[in-house]
């Protein structure tokens, strides 16, 4: 009787430490996939773009996003990496060098309501909005944009709060003369602060031609979620 009991002590001990253990391990499991769910990164490609304007073609390829949680996991940052290529056919430059007269009657160079100081350029960057519907600003505030903006290759925080929206400069070029003229990207950080409900992004991409005659167009990519 006693080798029996012993027997089934043994059998109840190996069973109770088989389930312990697997109960731990499933612990494991699910924290490990809650970890990963928290810090998951959503790839987001998004489509080319092309718009035809007043002396230049403007076209947007290889467009995407990867959008990331902060790492403070506070609910009010976010981090998108964009990546894209913007080329402009410029055939709308009159001469060589820096931009022609204003053609008004005090002849003054780059006063004709240029952004770019009497220069024509390609710039491009993004419009970021915090819980704004962003999908339809671009063709009413596209001619007030903030053309400046940093080196493409930096991090660019991006502090924005409810309701507001920014445009983020992510590079440019000057053109000088007729031609085609590229602006190409990869992984430049938008670190977005700040913005406690949902956030949209969506690239612009402006060309300005100054001279004789003014002309500004503006290709407008696809709003896309950061979270």
């Amino acid at each position: 009787m006693k080798i029996v009991s012993a027997t089934r002590g043994a059998h109840r001990a190996r069973a109770t430490c088989f389930s312990a253990s697997v109960a731990t391990a499933a612990a494991v499991a699910i924290g490990l996939m809650s970890t990963g769910v928290a810090h998951a990164d959503t790839f987001v490609p998004l489509p080319d773009g092309q718009k035809a304007g007043p002396g230049t073609v403007i076209s947007r390829t290889g467009e995407s996003a990867l959008i990331s949680p902060s790492l403070a996991a506070n609910g009010a940052g976010r981090v998108a990496w964009v990546s894209g290529t913007v080329t402009a056919d410029v055939t709308g430059v009159s001469g060589e060098g820096e931009a022609g007269p204003w053609n008004g009657s005090t002849n003054d160079k780059g006063t004709n309501n240029s952004s770019t100081h009497g220069v024509s350029r390609i710039s491009t960057g993004y419009i970021v909005g915090c819980q704004v519907d962003i999908t339809g600003l671009g063709g009413s505030i596209g001619a007030s944009m903030d053309l400046t903006g940093p080196s493409v290759s930096g991090s660019l925080t991006v502090p924005v709060s409810a309701g507001q929206v920014k445009f983020v400069g992510v590079s440019g070029k000057d053109i000088k003369r007729n031609g085609k003229y590229s602006v190409q990207y990869q992984d430049t950080q938008l670190e977005i602060q700040n913005c406690g409900g949902y956030a949209q992004a969506r690239a612009y991409t402006v060309v300005e031609i100054v001279g004789n005659d003014y002309s500004k167009t503006t290709l407008y990519g696809q709003p896309f979620s950061i979270g």
